[in-house]
């Protein structure tokens, strides 16, 4: 007996269920903590005041406005790029959108513009892909929406050809070379990580408020997908046929020209797909900076509470990005068809050469006729939409305001209030030794220092309580995308009917720009923080449900079956085997939410969110909160940056095998 009492060996606790009693134990040192010294030390700051930082910032502001046709760097550079940028947007919107000198319509009208486009999308995809494109086009028109539509299509082309013209070369060079792979790729990480808003207060520092700062920022926004997706395209063609072309004699650019890219064309054009999708979504943003097009008209919609017009021009972004994808997506689908010709091809030539002399003949009517250049009618579907928009506006807010209310209070009492609180009304010390501690609790070493120096910043920046504000409703709306991520990604992921019927929609609502989302929860919750909330879960939950769904069906089926021949039920299986083993998808689909949930937080602040969202329009739009508002996105970037990488690690550290003992 005593033989095998000294042979027993008490089994060591699990590594994760120390780290869980250890946050366990930081939350509850907080909380006693809190009770003891709530409302100390809070840095609390008024809506109105400003500290010397922002001054400074105001200063800056004023004085390169003074310098900026005499500083060297602005009379070279700064001004340089910009009146490149402001020539090629002008030039392109003379051409769909905007009259120029000596005309009164565009060099291409309304029916030139339809027939390029259905016949553009005819040339890259198919007939169908052609008639989507011809009835969205048509249909900007109908809802009054042309000239704005064109703006945008404008803005969004602009900065798309720049960011390819700079994207797919570093995207190559990057793929080819390790050593810019590791340089570009941390740089990368850093550019998708800031929300969209982040970009536009510096670049009007140096390129002033209208479409040239916004096309710039588009621009910069949407060339990361450009770099990376070509990069990792570049890097996926086997290595035995790079080898066996070298070994045939090809030279370094023959490689490139005759392996490397015709084999990546396919992926390459779906990063050109991304880049859109980006730009778009940018675009429309870029109207807080004075970009024309349907994205202002969004603004101004959503500023005057007014549901009806913020739908019209809403629908009309949906219909662009649904357009635009499908053009791009079947443009890569064609890539790949085209290396395995079939009978139908040669007919295709001809058929498309008919085409062109029509869409050619289209564009002359409409350089020439009034008639073909002027989109016909007054928009009479746009006002029917926007008037059924505000009568179900109307009978919602009625009918079905005990439900909302009731919702949004609750949620607000008992969830978001009590943190917001505890965030807010904690000194500030305490909250900042809390968010380092548990970076570095769940993101190891390296995270925790990164919390530690964010937290600092965020001190500096003078915002520290509107930045408590925006953590603690980008907290809640968290929570609430993964509890939703979750129960329809493992629904999805245990179910191929119910992964093919819901994918779709959440592909089609990864298209849609963040500013759609506020449109119908500002009609049903009016103007608050959880409008805000609702819109940033609805915007995050589809990215969330296919990384967790891809998690749960990446189990091998052999561990699931062997569960299974054990007893477990599906409850047991999920929450013992599925979710357990799919633990590092789980912890990503919780990075790319925060994320997310924090670029929609911030855009709530045109809808009453607060926080830094509205520091940060507020400075667009008041001179003397400028400096306020540059604080503002910086603070945005750092909460941004310490999420990305406390979540990260967190990831890198649930997918590595501890060593055995």
């Amino acid at each position: 007996m005593a033989v095998a009492a000294s042979g027993t060996r008490e089994r060591p606790v699990p590594l994760r269920l120390r780290r869980r009693a250890v946050v366990a134990g930081i939350v509850v040192l907080w909380l006693v903590l809190f009770a003891l010294l709530r409302g100390r030390q809070t840095l609390a700051l008024a809506a109105a005041d400003l500290t010397s930082l922002h001054r400074w910032f105001n200063d800056v502001n004023d004085t390169i406005g003074a310098d900026r046709n005499s500083n060297p760097l602005f009379l070279y550079f700064f001004n340089e790029i910009r009146l490149v940028i402001d020539t090629l947007v002008t030039f392109v919107q003379t051409l769909v959108s905007q009259p120029p000198d000596g005309r009164p319509v565009p060099q291409i009208g309304w029916l030139g513009v339809v027939a390029v486009a259905g016949y553009v999308s005819w040339a890259l995809g198919n007939w169908r892909v052609a008639l989507l494109a011809v009835a969205g086009f048509t249909f900007f028109g109908l809802q009054g929406l042309w000239q704005e539509s064109m703006d945008t299509l404008a803005l969004t082309l602009s900065a798309v050809l720049v960011a390819l013209l700079v994207g797919i070369p570093l995207g190559v060079w990057a793929g080819m070379s390790s050593r810019v792979n590791r340089v570009v790729t941390p740089v990368l990480d850093f550019m998708q990580t800031m929300p969209t808003f982040v970009y536009l207060a510096p670049l009007t520092l140096f390129f002033l408020i209208g479409p040239a700062s916004a096309t710039i920022a588009t621009l910069v926004y949407a060339a990361p997908p450009a770099v990376r997706i070509t990069a990792h395209a570049i890097r996926s063609v086997p290595a035995t046929t790079v080898e066996a072309a070298e070994s045939l004699g090809s030279t370094r650019a023959q490689t490139l020209t005759k392996v490397l890219l015709p084999m990546s064309r396919r992926t390459v054009v779906m990063g050109v797909n991304q880049t859109i999708m980006a730009a778009l979504s940018m675009v429309t943003i870029a109207a807080l900076i004075d970009a024309p097009g349907l994205g202002k008209t969004v603004v101004q919609a959503l500023q005057s509470l007014d549901v009806g017009t913020a739908f019209n021009a809403g629908l009309a972004i949906v219909v662009m990005a649904i357009v635009l994808d499908r053009v791009t997506t079947a443009a890569a689908v064609r890539s790949e068809r085209t290396r395995h010709p079939g009978g139908r091809r040669r007919w295709r030539g001809p058929l498309l050469g008919a085409g062109a002399v029509a869409a050619a003949v289209a564009v002359w009517l409409s350089h020439t006729y009034v008639w073909a250049a002027e989109f016909p009618g007054e928009g009479g579907a746009g006002r029917s939409l926007a008037s059924a928009a505000d009568t179900v506006t109307t009978w919602a807010q009625d009918h079905l305001s005990g439900l909302t209310n009731g919702v949004r209070d609750v949620l607000t009492t008992a969830l978001l209030n009590p943190f917001q609180t505890l965030l807010t009304d904690s000194p500030w010390w305490l909250t900042g030794l809390v968010l380092v501690a548990l970076g570095a609790v769940l993101g190891g070493i390296g995270a925790g220092a990164t919390a530690a120096v964010c937290v600092g910043l965020l001190v500096g920046t003078g915002l520290w309580q509107d930045a408590m504000t925006t953590l603690a409703s980008t907290a809640v709306a968290t929570l609430l995308v993964m509890l939703l991520g979750v129960t329809v990604g493992v629904w999805m992921g245990r179910s191929a009917l119910a992964d093919r019927i819901v994918r779709p929609g959440l592909d089609a609502a990864q298209v849609m720009p963040p500013f759609v989302y506020l449109v119908p929860f500002l009609a049903l919750f009016g103007a608050s923080r959880f409008t805000a909330i609702v819109a940033a879960v609805v915007y995050a939950a589809p990215v969330t449900m296919k990384i967790v769904a891809d998690g749960v069906r990446g189990v091998p089926a052999t561990t699931v079956e062997a569960a299974t021949a054990a007893g477990s039920g599906t409850w047991q299986l999920v929450t013992k085997v599925q979710l357990p083993m799919s633990l590092g998808a789980l912890v990503l689909a919780t990075n790319q939410g925060l994320i997310y949930v924090l670029s929609m937080v911030v855009v709530g602040g045109l809808v009453g969110a607060g926080a830094l969202g509205y520091d940060v329009v507020a400075g667009f739009s008041q001179g003397e909160l400028y400096g306020k508002g540059l604080a503002a996105g910086l603070a945005i970037v750092l909460l941004g940056v310490m999420f990305d990488r406390i979540t990260q690690a967190a990831a890198g550290r649930t997918t590595r095998v501890p060593g055995r003992r």
